[in-house]
């Protein structure tokens, strides 16, 4: 496979969190010209739709279209969120963005706020960035004293002004709706939808919240236009993307590559094959959040989102969790039931209490004390958690869970008494 450059091209070039370095390599040209220019933001808008980029977050839906609902005859002021949580497990690309190259995410914040009308902008960052945070903060004080946010920027009429604010690490805020509360100082629930925030969002005002890395694709698809990017990777769901790989190969890290390639041809080719020369046994391919493929469904599987939704999973966050032979799917799938427990924010009662009860019948089974029965157990607590809380946080506690009770049963099997299996309850 082919590995690509259009979001990471700069991570490696010394001095390339710097403002100097970013505009040399020609970085806000296009954001000043789409100001000189003044440029329609309703054409803005079309042309990230028909260029195909999906949000990168996770529930990768078609940017543009997210963009132009928000209402044209709207007297509330607009906001842009960028939303920097990115708490996922097995997912860390935000976080190259952000201390590799803070400028091109800056320059994406200025062109999606002059499309969507805003005037505020609100970069949200989880607090154990602390290297993110500071990159990030000096960045915006530089393009402030450049002239490129602020009042009136470069003539063109436009004011824009940039915060970075800070969550206190909860899993729950990278939720759209539960970002907007902790920016503004409330409990982060996750809100009822609808109204969308497109309509109500922050402050009860039309808002679009979007990814560190969608934004960051913002520049390069207005400089080289929508066809240019609608041309990269799959035709259904095109672009460049960074991959993080973790787990069990030679060369985990983040990737960047266009849509369509053989999730094998990663793992065999820029990866260096699985770790130890040991065999695979399974990988989570869109963040944990995602349903596990087995080693014939890896060498299947093409990464974009229809290639993927056919063999049942998800791209996701596109966090790529690499597990050898020698994993124990019972230890693995407790270690993250154990993490949506802990992150669950307790306004659902099937997430609050459900994701607990999945826990201890877990560490039943990997204590030898479960029963057969434990398993319909489960996926009977799945059932009724999936789908009946206000966020996606359950369904994406319960996807792995059941995905990997099913494929695994027998490893759940073996760490159950002889006894307590269901020919010996019967007999």
């Amino acid at each position: 496979m082919k590995l690509s450059n259009v979001i990471s091209a700069r991570f490696d070039k010394e001095g390339s969190t710097k403002l100097k370095g970013y505009r040399e390599d020609g970085g806000y040209e296009t954001f000043l010209k789409v100001l000189k220019e003044k440029r329609d933001p309703a054409q803005l808008i079309d042309e990230v739709k028909t260029s195909g980029l999906r949000g990168r977050g996770g529930a990768g839906f078609s940017t543009g279209m997210k963009w132009s609902f928000v209402p044209k005859d709207s007297p509330k002021p607009k906001y842009l969120c960028v939303n920097g949580d990115e708490s996922e497990p097995g997912t860390f690309k935000d976080r190259q963005i952000l201390e590799k190259d803070p400028h091109q995410l800056l320059e994406g914040v200025g062109l999606a706020s002059y499309a969507i009308g805003a005037h505020t902008a609100y970069i949200y960052l989880r607090c154990e960035f602390k290297q993110g945070i500071a990159t990030v903060q000096k960045a915006i004080r530089k393009a402030y004293e450049a002239g490129l946010f602020g009042k009136d920027i470069q003539g063109s009429g436009y004011d824009l002004d940039v915060h970075l604010t800070m969550g206190a690490g909860a899993y729950i805020c990278g939720e759209e709706t539960s970002l907007l509360n902790s920016i503004e100082g409330v409990r982060p629930y996750p809100r009822n939808k609808p109204p969308f925030p497109a309509v109500e969002g922050l402050f009860a005002c039309p808002t679009i919240v979007n990814n560190v890395e969608t934004i960051s694709n913002i520049p390069h698809i207005i400089k080289n236009g929508a066809d240019w990017h609608a041309k990269l990777g799959h035709a259904e769901d095109p672009g460049s993307r960074l991959w993080c790989v973790s787990g069990h190969v030679e060369k985990p890290g983040v990737y960047e590559a266009e849509t369509g390639f053989k999730l094998q041809d990663l793992i065999d080719g820029p990866c260096g094959g699985i770790r130890g020369g040991k065999k695979l046994k399974a990988i989570i391919p869109g963040g944990s959040s995602s349903k596990v493929l087995l080693p014939d469904e890896v060498a299947q599987v093409t990464m974009d989102t229809p290639g993927i939704r056919a063999m049942g999973s998800s791209l996701g966050s596109a966090g790529i969790i690499v597990l050898d032979e020698t994993t124990c799917m019972v230890d693995a799938v407790l270690n993250l039931m154990k993490f949506y427990a802990h992150e669950s924010c307790g306004q659902c009662t099937p997430c609050r209490e459900g994701t607990p009860w999945i826990v201890q019948i877990l560490e039943r089974i990997e204590r030898g004390e479960g029963r057969e029965v434990d398993l319909e157990l489960i996926e009977d607590l799945a059932s009724n958690i999936e789908g009946r809380t206000v966020c996606a946080l359950a369904d994406g506690a319960c996807w792995p869970l059941v995905s990997i009770v099913k494929k695994f049963r027998h490893e759940f099997l073996a760490k159950i008494p002889a006894a307590a299996r269901k020919e010996a309850v019967t007999a």
